[in-house]
């Protein structure tokens, strides 16, 4: 199929269009390069003093700078404190008004995922990967918060939302999903097969015999397997062109009219498949908080213990 037959071709990217996440989306892949930066020049650096045994690290040059109380690890340490009161910020905004003012939810959940991340990375170089006693369970209940929070991230991002990151109800959203349905179809670019190509879901019946478990594995197949879609739907509409670039799916075509169609229907297949796991996502997330709270708290309380006893022994 020939778009140069059915379609005006444009200079105009689909990418200049007005997105006003467009910054936080800087901001945010600016902030994960920067820590992915900051991990590698620690790990550089100090590889060879983490690599060694306690008898060797104490006859290293390094030692003094490295050790968790040395003038590296040291201020690992306070970073790793301050990163953490910053992530709790996040629970807070819900309770407090004025907090709860200051930007999206979507954006604080982003960075609030980011220094969920960023936070174990800078504790176990603090910690100079040597773990034991209260800051060693500390460490082991921060690790599995910090994987959970990845999950817990995931499942938020499987229920439908307005722009504004307000939830949407189930009869919110299949009214959304139909009027991009009418868009689409209006559109006359792609077919019903084409959609279909992209939609790979069981029907309501069996979602509703599966386990939360198993759910959340199809959501993660088909989320894994879905780019893969479109780039093929996007290879079979640029086929004649043969553009390298936009055939192994690295890029958008030129072709604004296409991409608009082919955005409209990533939009519809993606809020179908919301709308289909709904349920469970919502069931999914709930249980979530309930796994995931303690366990923050838990890790809260014995961080707090642990900065008792580090000032009261003069380390800080």
């Amino acid at each position: 199929m020939s778009i140069n037959l059915t379609l005006p071709t444009t200079p105009t990217r689909v990418g200049s269009l007005a997105d006003p996440d467009r910054m936080h989306r800087v901001r945010l892949r600016l902030a994960y390069l920067v820590a992915a930066a900051g991990t590698m020049a620690m790990l550089v650096y100090g590889l060879s003093y983490y690599w060694s045994s306690a008898a060797q690290r104490a006859l290293s040059p390094k030692h003094d700078y490295l050790k968790p109380s040395g003038a590296i690890g040291l201020r690992l340490g306070l970073f790793g404190v301050l990163l953490f009161l910053f992530i709790y910020l996040y629970p807070l905004r819900k309770k407090w008004a004025w907090l709860g003012r200051q930007g999206s939810s979507k954006r604080w959940l982003d960075f609030h995922v980011l220094l969920g991340l960023v936070a174990p990375v800078v504790v176990t170089f603090h910690s100079s990967f040597k773990f034991s006693g209260i800051a060693g369970v500390a460490y082991g209940i921060m690790i599995v918060v910090a994987l959970s929070g990845v999950v817990g991230r995931y499942i938020y991002a499987q229920i439908p939302r307005s722009l504004n990151s307000a939830e949407l109800s189930l009869q919110e959203a299949q009214e959304q999903s139909l009027r991009t349905a009418t868009q689409l179809k209006n559109t006359g670019i792609l077919s019903s097969r084409d959609i279909d190509g992209l939609l790979r879901l069981p029907d309501m019946k069996r979602v509703q015999s599966i386990s939360l478990l198993g759910v959340l594995g199809r959501m993660l197949l088909f989320d894994v397997g879905f780019p893969l879609r479109i780039w093929r739907l996007r290879q079979k509409m640029l086929w004649s062109e043969r553009r390298l670039w936009s055939l192994v799916g690295l890029g958008r075509g030129e072709n604004a009219v296409l991409e608009r169609a082919i955005s409209m229907a990533r939009e519809q297949t993606l809020l179908a498949k919301k709308i289909l796991f709904l349920s469970k996502s919502h069931r999914m997330l709930h249980l979530w908080h309930i796994i995931h709270r303690p366990f923050s708290y838990s890790f809260a309380v014995l961080a707090s213990i642990h900065v008792i006893l580090m000032l009261m022994l003069g380390y800080y």
